[in-house]
């Protein structure tokens, strides 16, 4: 079954399915790089803090962690995302940012848009904003086309959303198709809400991890908090900058807003690839030191 990160070639370079494509001294140098980069990540274990002491994560078990720098690395360098201010990657322990058996790895960042009034979260109907969440979608796709990238059906909750209203905490996940693939995508969110902001925690891959993430879903949500004078109950209406949308407007995107949720599906493209031989072409040059023939951005 094909994988669809964008540095899922990697798997099929472990099987030499691309072999043709490179000379015996290419393989052992490709290799090589492998190798150094898989050697030289750090991983962290413990408590570790966040945003300069604004929150901290407690490693869950069975988890490690990449520091933003590393984490940088890994997201733009290595699977081709934009740049962006991410915190960390959390990954499952047995696991490498380039292994041939990658399955997930959950991207921690921070938004300080201002405190989220969370009142709604008692009235909201999650099947009535799922169909406003895929009518935006489906308007959306013309834009997509036209700009050479593949219509994007969200085909429904992978896991209805969920929030806990006493510790602040919400998640959901949703179930993305990608025209011409034959298997979806998952994208699990969690959102952990404080006084200026919220930890945004999410996680990519292909739908069969569900149950695979979903079992270790407490564990994360349970590990990551904001430190004293930056919780939730910490909002103080006479300094403190209230967002513009609350529970609902958060878990679709501040309703989906246009260019917003244009620019985030393009912000995942690479992460969730379809032009892997592509990728595998730009990637091999790179580390060969070959021009590349063309862009696969």
């Amino acid at each position: 079954m094909k994988k669809i990160f964008s540095l899922a070639f990697l798997c099929m370079l472990t099987a030499f399915s691309f072999s043709q494509e490179l000379t015996e001294e290419e393989q052992k140098i490709y290799l090589q790089k492998l190798d150094s980069v898989n050697n030289s990540f750090t991983y962290q274990y413990g408590k570790i803090s966040l945003q300069n002491g604004l929150a901290e994560i407690n490693i869950p078990d069975g988890y490690k962690f990449l520091d933003a720098k590393q984490s940088k690395f890994v997201l733009s360098e290595l699977w081709g995302n934009p740049p962006s201010e991410v915190l960390g990657l959390l990954l499952p322990k047995d696991i490498s940012p380039i292994d041939d058996n990658f399955t997930y790895a959950v991207e921690i960042t921070y938004s300080d848009e201002g405190f989220i009034d969370d009142e709604d979260a008692k009235n909201l109907d999650y099947s009535d904003l799922l169909k406003e969440m895929q009518e935006d979608t489906n308007s959306i796709n013309p834009e997509r086309i036209k700009q050479g990238y593949p219509a994007i059906d969200l085909v429904g909750w992978a896991s209805s959303p969920f929030y806990d209203e006493e510790n602040k905490k919400l998640h959901w996940a949703k179930e993305l198709n990608f025209e011409g693939e034959d298997i979806n995508t998952l994208n699990y969110n969690i959102r952990v809400l404080g006084r200026k902001g919220y930890l945004n925690l999410n996680a990519i891959g292909t739908i069969d991890v569900l149950p695979l993430f979903k079992k270790d879903v407490d564990n994360i949500l349970n590990s990551v908090s904001f430190s004293k004078g930056n919780t939730y109950h910490d909002f103080n209406p006479n300094v403190d900058k209230v967002a513009a949308y609350g529970i609902g407007g958060l878990i679709a995107g501040k309703v989906l807003a246009k260019a917003g949720f244009f620019a985030l599906l393009l912000k995942f493209w690479k992460v969730i690839a379809i032009a892997i031989i592509g990728l595998f072409t730009a990637f091999k040059n790179k580390i060969l030191g070959k021009p590349d023939s063309e862009d696969v951005s």
